[in-house]
């Protein structure tokens, strides 16, 4: 396959948001008004902050401000990949939380399972499917990798299937697959801009008030209340809860602890019934490969591949710009190393390429706090797995601001920060260092050299 001829006709938008089902704007804020709590942010973590208030308490008056349209950042340009996890993998949970691991995983899956049923309950039609996630394995290093916590993975409830390469190819046929893991119940896949247009109308059908394209400036502590200012009016709230995920922080301190990554994406043309055939994929799960630098792919409901990821990026400076959204060259390495894994459907073509700017933080996920006498939330940090565990990140916020201790807030893992990323420019220059060694770890069957071993010491990452 040719990747320049595959990708001529390729539009630069987001598939998702590129949809005769995306509503209408909503109007923006003029004038003043007040709440009992304003929520800032129209992605998933904002929604589903404003719905669940709602739910809590009917007669709480809730208002959402959007500075563009609802779910047009991260929640829309994902790969809509809902997982279970609360902890980026087992992995990373049983390194940092050991203690909880249990705990969290049980909290992960009812916390997807909630998801399936509130997309249920407010009949959102976003393709819900729990298929569950293929893990493949393309060099025998990751399958080594990748068996080490299946057993504990199954002691805490997970239904792992170890799969050999025959296997694995009977699932999605790809001669690129050694083995892997089936994760049949940690995974469901949705259409995450239906899914964000459906908890829009969800929230709207229980009273909330939304406004669109009205992004808060600032945010000023009076005695009696915090007010949003906004270019056209402000907000009077009791309460406040932050889900602007990368985007600059109405709280300074959040700064030290994020970064914006951004990760790329493709979208083929519908597959033909014989070239679906000659992938397999009856199960139609999410796969994700084992490398360091991983792609991840699935089918949509029409039968098109969505293939992302590998080139996670980091502008040095740590800024975000629409242009960052476009990137040749990954693009063309993303169509290349599609073709590498499914030769059968040379000829396919991308109808869609784009960018998205993903909250990395350093122990890959999310982190949890407040300010203002306890009177502001934020949840914030996902780094790329917060379609699922934003509702989670959700409820913590509201648990905090009603002053309950719950599960959820007795949590380490909640009460924990991060470490912090080092200022520019030395931050840039070890984000790129580290960018740098995983490249080269995935050369040299995974093994980790003298920085990245340094950086797992001191409990620091880099991820997407």
């Amino acid at each position: 396959m040719d990747p320049l001829k595959a990708l001529a006709d390729a539009e630069r938008k987001p598939y998702w948001l590129d949809s005769p089902a995306k509503p209408e704007p909503l109007a923006r804020l003029f004038g003043e008004t007040s709440a009992d709590l304003a929520v800032v942010g129209g992605g998933f973590s904002g929604l589903w902050t404003a719905l669940m208030a709602k739910e809590r308490d009917p007669s709480l008056d809730v208002v959402l401000l959007e500075g563009r349209r609802i779910g047009w950042a991260a929640s829309g340009r994902n790969g809509g990949f809902a997982m279970a996890t609360l902890t980026h993998g087992i992995a990373n949970g049983l390194e940092r939380w050991p203690e909880e691991i249990s705990t969290l995983e049980r909290l992960g899956v009812d916390n997807l399972d909630e998801i399936g049923e509130a997309v249920a309950a407010y009949d959102i039609d976003c393709g819900y499917e729990r298929t569950g996630e293929l893990h493949v394995a393309t060099e025998p290093w990751q399958l080594e990798e990748m068996n080490r916590n299946v057993g504990v993975a199954r002691d805490l409830g997970a239904r792992f299937d170890v799969l050999d390469g025959e296997q694995m190819r009977a699932e999605v046929n790809s001669p690129t697959y050694i083995g892997g893991h089936w994760e049949r119940d940690g995974c469901a896949m949705l259409d995450p801009a239906r899914l964000a247009w459906g908890l829009r109308q969800a929230c709207l059908s229980l009273g909330v008030r939304i406004y669109e394209r009205t992004p808060v400036r600032t945010m000023r502590d009076t005695p009696t209340s915090l007010d949003l200012i906004t270019p056209h009016g402000s907000v009077r709230a009791r309460r406040v809860a932050l889900g602007t995920g990368v985007f600059q922080p109405l709280l300074r301190r959040l700064k030290h602890f994020l970064v914006p990554v951004y990760d790329y994406a493709l979208m083929t043309e519908p597959l033909s019934d014989e070239q679906l055939a000659s992938v397999g994929w009856h199960n139609r799960q999410g796969v994700g490969d084992a490398a360091n630098q991983f792609h991840y792919y699935r089918l949509t409901e029409d039968n098109r591949i969505l293939w992302g990821g590998y080139d996670a990026v980091y502008y040095n400076g740590g800024m975000i710009k629409p242009e960052y959204e476009q990137r040749d060259e990954t693009f063309v390495k993303l169509a290349e190393h599609f073709s590498t894994t499914f030769p059968q459907l040379a000829g396919l073509r991308f109808t869609h390429r784009w960018g998205g700017v993903i909250d990395t933080c350093s122990r890959f996920s999310a982190f949890y706090g407040q300010s203002h006498g306890g009177r502001v939330a934020y949840a914030a940090g996902y780094t790329g797995m917060g379609v699922g565990a934003t509702r989670f990140g959700a409820n913590v916020m509201l648990d905090l601001l009603a002053g309950e201790r719950t599960e959820r807030t007795e949590l380490r893992m909640v009460k924990e920060k991060p470490v912090p990323f080092p200022p520019e420019p030395v931050r840039s220059a070890g984000i790129q260092m580290t960018r740098w060694s995983i490249a080269q770890a995935d050369l040299h069957q995974g093994r980790r050299n003298l920085w990245l071993r340094t950086l797992d010491r001191m409990g620091l990452g880099f991820d997407s």
